[in-house]
């Protein structure tokens, strides 16, 4: 899987497609992950990406320009299956989704900032328009990392056991229920016995009920109790 990730700002993200997850999942070769600043498809010696909106207000908008340019050029060396603007008002990030575009070849991750992006963009380029949240952050560097993230784990041997991915919170529609690790007592708070028991049904009865109960109290809307 390859995906690209244009940004205003991709100094921003560096660090973290470097470490952990990501890293190895690029090291394994499963994923190649590539940063793109708009900048550099400005036209201008000062690399002006943005201007004022059109009918007044606050705030700059990314002008269609470097962006098109930007993507086309990507898409004269292969063809993309996503090319995904992260931004407010987008449709919700879920777990579907992200298993979704986990089977998908080439995808663009498109990052907004300050006011956002010509609209003519979304009309004329992007394909599907993603929301992490319903809050507002300073530019779509962190939801363009945290939608990079929650694909590239799903990758089949990114993630040494692949059960651990399969069993988190929203993968059944539920969330995910209390875990425990050594020492079985810590300061007298001691760990379900029903773990320690060694009865692989009484286990997953009790982490069924326990994700049902969580859910129900954090998430009612995920069954259908909001």
């Amino acid at each position: 899987m390859r995906i690209d990730i244009i940004s205003a700002v991709p100094e921003l993200m560096t660090s973290y497609i470097q470490g952990s997850i990501l890293r190895i999942a690029q090291e394994k070769r499963l994923v190649e992950i590539h940063l793109h600043n708009l900048h550099d498809y400005a036209l201008d010696r000062f690399r002006h990406i943005d201007d004022t909106p059109y009918g007044g207000g606050a705030g700059m908008i990314i002008k269609c320009q470097p962006i098109f340019d930007c993507i086309e050029k990507l898409q004269q060396e292969r063809a993309y299956d996503e090319i995904i603007y992260v931004c407010a008002d987008g449709y919700p990030l879920t777990q579907t989704v992200c298993n979704e575009l986990s089977l998908k070849h080439n995808v663009i991750i498109l990052a907004g900032h300050d006011k956002g992006i010509d609209q003519r963009v979304r009309d004329y380029l992007v394909t599907r328009e993603i929301s992490i949240g319903d809050y507002v952050l300073s530019g779509g560097e962190l939801p363009a990392l945290v939608l990079t993230d929650a694909i590239v784990r799903l990758i089949p041997g990114v993630i040494g056991n692949a059960e651990s991915a399969l069993e988190d919170s929203f993968q059944n529609g539920l969330l995910e229920p209390p875990q425990y690790t050594k020492p079985s007592e810590f300061r007298g708070m001691r760990v379900p016995e029903v773990l320690l028991s060694g009865n692989h049904e009484r286990i997953r009865q009790w982490r069924e009920q326990q994700a049902l109960e969580k859910t129900r109290l954090r998430r009612p809307d995920l069954l259908g109790e909001g």
